[in-house]
This record gives C-alpha cells, sequence and structure tokens, in this order.
C-alpha cells in the first residue's frame, strides 16, 4: 500500500470516533447563519442523480456552508470536492489554492465568478490569474456551483482544472448582527438586513469589519472593511439586480521563512525576516443581471464595472540578489475591467427527440497598469519594469443537449475564444507590443442511466488559460538586459473524465470520477522577477471519490479523497503537485438546542523539486464548531457559537517551496525548503442575534 493510502487510512480513525460526539442541534431559521437547517442531502446539496452532466459537478447550498468553520473567507472554496484553500503570505493577499494537482496559485486554471463577476485576474502584478476571495461575506453567500475540467462550453480562460460560481442571496428572512471575538487580536462584526421596498422590489445591504493580529512575532495588523448594497427586482423566473460592492484592506505580511534557520533555533517559528513586507489592497463594483426563464426556455444577461488596485511588499529571498538593502520588492496593479455576458436557451424538438440549445456571447477589457519595483522599507529604490496593458477577450459559445432515449442523452458544445493584448512599456521599449490569438474549444459529454439510481458519464474537452500579455511581448529580460522568445498567448489544454453517481444505498450518494488533463506548456510568468519561467507540456490524472451519507436525521457524514498523478512530459514533476488531498466532515443536529460539525482537512505530500529529491510534508488538521440556539429576548433569536481551528494544535504548513535563499550572515545562497507555517490552534466566539 502507498504511504500516501497508509496515510490516510491512519487519519480517518480519529475521525470515525470524533463523529460518535454527543452535539446536538436545534431547528431554527435557515438566515441563522450559525444554526443548521434540516439536514438532508437536497437541502444541502443539488447533486442527485438526474442533476448534472458530470460526476464532478455539483451545487453546494447555503445550509452546508454554515456548519462549518472558515478561517479565511477564501476557505469557502472548500466545499468544492478535491479543494484545498491556505495562505503563504498575510491573509490580505489572495489565497494558495490546491486541485486536481495543481499548485494553483493564486488562481490560475481554476476561473471563479460571483454573481456572473469574472475574479480571475489576467496580467496581474503578482501572478496570472490573482484571485483575491478575501472581500467575500461568507455569510451572504447562497450557493456554490462547481465543475472540473475543460468540458462546458460555458466555460473558458483558467477553467481547464475547474471552476466555481458563487451567489449571492438576494434578501433575508430576519436582519441580523453578529459579533466574534478570538485570540490574538481576533475582532469581526457583520451584519445585514434586507427590506421590501415594494411587492417584487427588495433592497438588501451587509457590513462587515474585521481586525486581526495572528500568532506572528510581527502583528499581522490586519483591517478590513466590506460593503454590499444590492437591488433586486422580480421574481426567480423573471426579474434581475443591481449590486454595489466595496472593499479595503491592508496588513502586514510573515512570508515564509528557511527551514534551516527553524532547525537550528536562529528563528521561531512565527517570527519575520523582513518586518515591512505587507501590503493593501481594494475593490470596488457595480454588477447587474437581467433573466428571464420559462418553459420553453431562458435568456440572461450581465454586466459589470470593477475598479481594483493593489500594493504588496515581499522579501523572500532576503538578501541574495542585494546584501546591504535586502531584496524586498513591490508589485504594484491598478486596472479597470469591464465586461458584458448574454445567453439564450431554448427547448425544442430535434426530429422526434427532445433537446436543448444554448447560445451565448462574453466580453471582458481589462484596462491594467502594473509594474515591478525594487524596494525596502517599503521604500522604491529601482524600476525592475513597469507596463500599461490593455487586453480584450471575446468568446462565444454554443451548446446543444438531446435525448437519444430514455435512458442516454449527449451535450455537444463549442467555444471559440479571441484575445487581443496590447503591452505598452514605459521602460523598455523593446517589450512594447500587441498580440492577437484565438482557439476553438469542442466538448462533449455523454450520460447514461439512470439504472437502479445509479448513472455513468463520459466529459471530453479542449480548454485553454491565457499567458501573462508581458511575456507575449517582452524580447528582452528587464533584469539581466538577455534577448527572451515571446511566449504563447494562449495555451491549450485537452482532457476526458469517466464518472459514476449512484444513490442505491438509501442515504448515501456516492460519486467516482477518473480524470486525464494535458497542457501544451505551463509557462509561468514570474512577478517576483518581471519574466517568464520556461516549462515544457505536462499531463495530470487522478481518481475523486465523493461521498454524501445521511445515516438518519441527525446526522450527515461526508467524505471526499482525491488522489493524483502529475508529470511534465519529459517525466520530471511538478514541483506543489500535491499527491493527494482529502475532507472528511461530520455535522450532527436536532437533538436540543445545540449543533456541531467536525472536520478533518488533509493535504498530501509532493514533489518540490523536478527530481523529486526533496518533497513537502503532510498537512494534516480538525476544525470544530459547536453552536447553541438561544432566546435573548421575546421575539429574537440568537446564537453562541465556539469555532476551534487546528483542534489538536498540529505544527503542519500551509506551503512549502524548495528554492535558493541567502542570508547577510551568509557567504553563499542556500537552496533549502521555505514554509510558511499554519496558524496553531485557534479559538473563536461568535454572537449571532436576529431580530
Amino acid at each position: 500500500m502507498p504511504p500516501t493510502t497508509r496515510r490516510l487510512r491512519r487519519a480517518l480513525i480519529p475521525l470515525a470516533a470524533c463523529a460518535a460526539c454527543h452535539a446536538v442541534a436545534h431547528d431554527v431559521p435557515e438566515d441563522d447563519a450559525i444554526a443548521l437547517d434540516a439536514v438532508t442531502i437536497a437541502r444541502h446539496y443539488d447533486n442527485a442523480v438526474g442533476t448534472a452532466d458530470a460526476a464532478s459537478q455539483g451545487v453546494v447550498r447555503a445550509s452546508l456552508l454554515k456548519s462549518r468553520p472558515a478561517l479565511r473567507p477564501g476557505e469557502v472554496l472548500e466545499f468544492v470536492p478535491g479543494l484545498i484553500v491556505t495562505q503563504h503570505s498575510g491573509d490580505g493577499k489572495a489565497n494558495q489554492y490546491f486541485l486536481r494537482g495543481f499548485n494553483l496559485d493564486h488562481g490560475t486554471d481554476f476561473a471563479t465568478t460571483l454573481d456572473g463577476m469574472p475574479l480571475n485576474q489576467p496580467t496581474h502584478g503578482h501572478g496570472q490569474g490573482y484571485t483575491d476571495l478575501n472581500f467575500l461575506i461568507p455569510e451572504l453567500v447562497e450557493r456554490i456551483e462547481y465543475r472540473k475540467g475543460p468540458y462546458f462550453a460555458t466555460h473558458g480562460d483558467f477553467a481547464s482544472a475547474g471552476a466555481a460560481d458563487l451567489h449571492y442571496r438576494r434578501q433575508f428572512d430576519a436582519p441580523f448582527v453578529q459579533l466574534t471575538l478570538g485570540e490574538r487580536g481576533y475582532r469581526r462584526g457583520v451584519g445585514g438586513a434586507s427590506f421590501k421596498l415594494r411587492e417584487d422590489t427588495t433592497l438588501l445591504g451587509a457590513l462587515e469589519w474585521m481586525r486581526h493580529d495572528g500568532p506572528w512575532s510581527v502583528p499581522e495588523g490586519l483591517r478590513r472593511q466590506n460593503a454590499v448594497l444590492t437591488l433586486s427586482h422580480g421574481t426567480h423566473a423573471r426579474g434581475g439586480a443591481l449590486s454595489l460592492m466595496a472593499y479595503d484592506a491592508r496588513w502586514t505580511s510573515t512570508d515564509q521563512v528557511p527551514e534551516r534557520l527553524l532547525a537550528s533555533g536562529q528563528l521561531g517559528r512565527y517570527d519575520s525576516l523582513d518586518p515591512s513586507d505587507g501590503g493593501s489592497t481594494g475593490r470596488t463594483s457595480l454588477s447587474g443581471e437581467w433573466h428571464d426563464r420559462d418553459g420553453g426556455g431562458a435568456t440572461e444577461v450581465s454586466a459589470h464595472a470593477m475598479r481594483h488596485r493593489l500594493a504588496l511588499y515581499s522579501n523572500f529571498t532576503y538578501a541574495m540578489e542585494r546584501p546591504a538593502r535586502g531584496d524586498q520588492f513591490s508589485q504594484q496593479d491598478e486596472r479597470s475591467v469591464y465586461g458584458l455576458k448574454a445567453s439564450r436557451a431554448w427547448q425544442h424538438l430535434l426530429g422526434d427527440r427532445e433537446a436543448r440549445t444554448e447560445l451565448g456571447v462574453q466580453m471582458r477589457r481589462d484596462l491594467i497598469d502594473v509594474g515591478l519595483f525594487d524596494t525596502a522599507q517599503r521604500t522604491v529604490l529601482a524600476t525592475t519594469r513597469r507596463d500599461q496593458v490593455q487586453q480584450t477577450m471575446l468568446s462565444a459559445y454554443a451548446q446543444q443537449q438531446l435525448a437519444w432515449t430514455p435512458w442516454l442523452r449527449s451535450v455537444l458544445g463549442v467555444r471559440a475564444d479571441q484575445l487581443r493584448a496590447i503591452v505598452h512599456s514605459l521602460g523598455n521599449a523593446a517589450n512594447t507590443g500587441a498580440r492577437r490569438a484565438h482557439q476553438l474549444s469542442p466538448k462533449l459529454s455523454l450520460i447514461a442511466g439512470p439504472w437502479a439510481r445509479t448513472e455513468f458519464f463520459f466529459n471530453a474537452g479542449r480548454g485553454l488559460h491565457s499567458n501573462d500579455a508581458r511575456g507575449t511581448a517582452t524580447t528582452v529580460d528587464p533584469r539581466t538586459g538577455e534577448a527572451v522568445d515571446r511566449v504563447p498567448a494562449l495555451v491549450a489544454s485537452r482532457g476526458w473524465e469517466l464518472g459514476a453517481r449512484t444513490e442505491v444505498l438509501p442515504g448515501l450518494q456516492s460519486s467516482l470520477a477518473l480524470w486525464h488533463l494535458r497542457f501544451d506548456s505551463e509557462l509561468v510568468y514570474v512577478g517576483d522577477a518581471g519574466a517568464t519561467e520556461p516549462r515544457g507540456a505536462s499531463r495530470r490524472r487522478g481518481i475523486e471519490w465523493n461521498n454524501r451519507w445521511t445515516p438518519n436525521h441527525h446526522v450527515l457524514l461526508d467524505a471526499d479523497l482525491a488522489w493524483t498523478h502529475a508529470r511534465f512530459d519529459n517525466g520530471d514533476r511538478i514541483p506543489n503537485a500535491v499527491d493527494a488531498v482529502a475532507s472528511v466532515a461530520a455535522t450532527l443536529r436536532d437533538l436540543g438546542p445545540w449543533s456541531a460539525s467536525l472536520q478533518w482537512r488533509y493535504l498530501g505530500t509532493g514533489a518540490l523539486t523536478e527530481d523529486n529529491a526533496v518533497r513537502s510534508r503532510l498537512s494534516s488538521t480538525f476544525n470544530l464548531r459547536l453552536s447553541r440556539a438561544l432566546q435573548d429576548m421575546p421575539g429574537r433569536r440568537a446564537t453562541l457559537t465556539l469555532d476551534v481551528f487546528n483542534l489538536f494544535d498540529r505544527q503542519v504548513d500551509d506551503i512549502q517551496y524548495h528554492y535558493a535563499s541567502r542570508l547577510p550572515t551568509e557567504a553563499a545562497p542556500v537552496a533549502d525548503r521555505h514554509v510558511h507555517p499554519g496558524e496553531p490552534r485557534s479559538v473563536r466566539v461568535a454572537w449571532r442575534s436576529t431580530f
């Protein structure tokens, strides 16, 4: 038995024991974000047989999102089976994501949207596809629609590994206020209310305020403000909404540190080597959507405008390049983003067979001012490069679902994407240029069944991700002055998946997916260096096994397990491609005023170097939530919640890398493992009241 499998089995033993605890729940309204709804598969998931086109596709409902604690806002994505969310720097920076053998960095190859707004940011100062979810207010998330693989014509750039569409709610059952206090200076307040302006018109507002210092020797000093205002009109069948969002954050970072200093005792586990690292960020957005759905089809239109800024200060090599002043650098990004989506779907007959056809168009335009600077103590010393970029992605798709027989249906689709980028280098005219690229991506899904409440899937398709526009125009390395080759603007992926989903056992919903994905290249634009790092073609394959079990009304058990094999075409390992991830959770309710959940999170080992000589260590932690419903005064309901993260206080790392760095006391650079520790056991208590 492989070591990874043995570790998975060993780690399941304590979870099974903990699931026997005597925590219980109380029935309270759905809008109480801590209390739980009736625990049935239908209320938590829309993943039953006959509801999806792939075994790895599904919907997670708000009732489940409320049942587990989240250390950071971005961890709501961990409800997507097989996805793990971590952080390698300050909590104001975008998270690190792991899925299907990808270290997705800050979002590359996993497309994320909120109410139709794309959240991935191309040609970003810190990383291609940068996806900052820190502005999310988890209490507002109504559902997450997820899918994996390049099999869906509706999704294009960044969606090869998968995609998640988050949707905010349009109204609350009752106004609420929630205050959370925790260790190490954690304070958070959030409140929301919705008002009927007319019978079919609702105004929703929500505010969030948060402070946190964290376990770090240099306090993180995270300050976050957030606001959402949504005006909605009409019904689910016909209507629309207009949303205004604003977010601002600033923080001090403790970045990853070299393991050699931890081993020698020269540095504490939560110490910093550059206390001036950190940053500030903000975003404002205005978005709207209109829909018209009836028995014959549906029309949907959405548009958005967003303004984003980021100033990030980091130092990962310490004093390797500039021994006297240190290697700190700043990545800065300011952009305006405009987008539009429109689709029309209708039911009809094709011959004597029932069919559904959908046509859609999508447009996105980014106007970007992006720069990389050498800094010390957040003071700019020199400009490595600064660019102004205009980037436009135009897309169109068509797909048709056809019922061939009562037990066989197909989904055939095609997607066309065209990218145009104009790069104006403000420091070196040789790196100015314009590129245009396009790709046609066919898709196919076959769904057979159900037989005995079991159905089978075959999915295949071509996908893509865009490369950083600067890499497509660069001919001279901005640091070394050496000639470099331009990179392609679009990179193709090809994948297939075999899957099955069954409900043959009462109360158990189980799905199994065997998948394979190839990329023409894994070229990475390294924002820390201002240049493209060459990588070859790659291939990944794996197995995902997801389970939802309700043995009785009081218990919901979730178990999501995934194994992956990732290699470059030359046989080398893909650094930071994790071999296995898992999430197993038990939720108990409806035996009084108590509710409880316990989740096990597992991030397996992976190669840190191409030759597999250095590997990461696994991370295994438990999170606990315990809640009690109260009646704080007549006509009002309240909930007191205890969250414990890293319940057993395990010393784990959120991220591990292997690269060379140098301290001022060292004569030469040293190749070493660099780690960012996970937070120690943290306790938070929340009081929520509805009125």
